[in-house]
């Protein structure tokens, strides 16, 4: 190689260094993206709907933003605290009366193999009374340690405000693209060759419309899954619904592991009144999110780019490891965009090309 292809190849290595070192930046400004796409989707309905300018639409919409922001502050979030804060003091008792229950279990299932409640499976048994000590005995330890609880406390003040900061910074990216997609946009089209903007530009629309259907259907999707999980806990008298309700309309946003975690809560509140609401509650929740699946979904996202589960669950998985648990909860947007990217700059550009070059004779 000569020393320019060195130079190079150098310089694509500490570029991307620099990416890896930037990418939770990188993160918080594709959040931004996202949040900014919600509020032009917005503001294109108010458009339509209201056949306005955009400045018009751009204000009503901020104003409808900040009046839904204020009553979810004032009318949701306090017993929303309320209850979940009451859900989370009822976890370590249906620990226990889960362990109870799998300790009686394997006792009847000794006295059916062995004859006897303590039979072969009495270390299984007494393993289980064991981890239930251990716990309790951990838990008091830390209790008591007062040096490293104040430690604690320091750090999470300062982790809350870097968070802080982080969301400022996210929302006021946004809100900055959204009085001018098409400047923003038009910014990231020169960043690529002159002969390939006007394709670029177009993979952008198409991100964006892939986006806004995206939370879109997101949006109307969850709420239904927070509707019928609030009638069907109802129905079946389990406590603090509109806790459990709300958390299951949030975490449906996360796929895959935002059902499974939301059926955790509902199903520890139902296990201390009996262990068949628990049952009834898996029950309920399974055929939840199976209409969700199947009916909802489809209905509302008929136009959005179909991501096939196991690419989901992949693209978790691996925007997790890189980039945390804001990898987690921006996997999605993430794999719909790539998916745009993939199915049209490398197939469409690149690969679909070649192959008909390669087939002509």
């Amino acid at each position: 190689m000569k020393f320019g292809q060195w130079l190079g190849l150098l310089a694509l290595v500490a570029a991307l260094v620099l990416l890896w070192n930037l990418r939770q930046s990188l993160m918080h400004l594709f959040a931004a993206v996202v949040l900014a796409m919600a509020l032009c989707t917005l503001v294109g309905a108010i458009q339509t709907r209201l056949r306005c300018s955009r400045p018009v639409a751009l204000l009503l919409s901020l104003g409808t933003a900040t009046l839904l922001l204020a009553v979810v502050a004032t009318a949701v979030i306090p017993p929303f605290v309320d209850q979940f804060s009451q859900l989370l003091s009822k976890l370590p008792a249906a620990a226990e009366t889960l362990l109870e229950l799998l300790r009686d279990g394997l006792a009847r299932v000794s006295q059916m193999l062995y004859g006897t409640r303590e039979g072969g499976l009495s270390w299984l048994r007494n393993g289980l009374i064991g981890g239930a000590d251990a716990s309790s005995g951990l838990s008091s330890g830390l209790g008591g340690s007062l040096g490293s609880g104040a430690l604690r406390l320091v750090g999470l003040a300062g982790g809350l405000g870097t968070g802080l900061l982080q969301t400022l910074f996210v929302f006021a990216v946004a809100l900055m693209v959204a009085v001018q997609p098409v400047a923003y946009r038009e910014v990231a089209v020169l960043l690529v060759p002159s002969f390939y903007r006007r394709r670029f530009r177009q993979v952008l629309v198409q991100c964006g419309e892939a986006l806004s259907a995206w939370m879109v259907g997101v949006l109307i999707s969850s709420l239904c899954v927070g509707t019928l999980a609030a009638i069907g806990l109802s129905l079946l008298g389990v406590k603090l619904v509109a806790a459990n309700a709300l958390l299951a309309g949030l975490l449906n946003i996360i796929p895959n592991v935002g059902p499974t975690l939301s059926t955790l809560f509902p199903m520890s509140v139902a296990l201390l009144d009996a262990p068949w609401k628990a049952a009834a509650v898996l029950v309920l929740y399974v055929a939840v999110q199976n209409l969700e699946s199947y009916f909802i979904t489809p209905s509302v996202m008929h136009h959005q780019l179909r991501l096939l589960p196991g690419l989901t669950l992949t693209a978790q998985l691996l925007f997790t490891v890189v980039f945390g648990p804001l990898g987690l909860l921006l996997a999605l947007p993430l794999a719909v965009c790539l998916q745009v990217i993939v199915r049209d700059l490398l197939i469409h550009d690149i690969l679909d090309p070649w192959k008909r070059h390669r087939l002509a004779p």
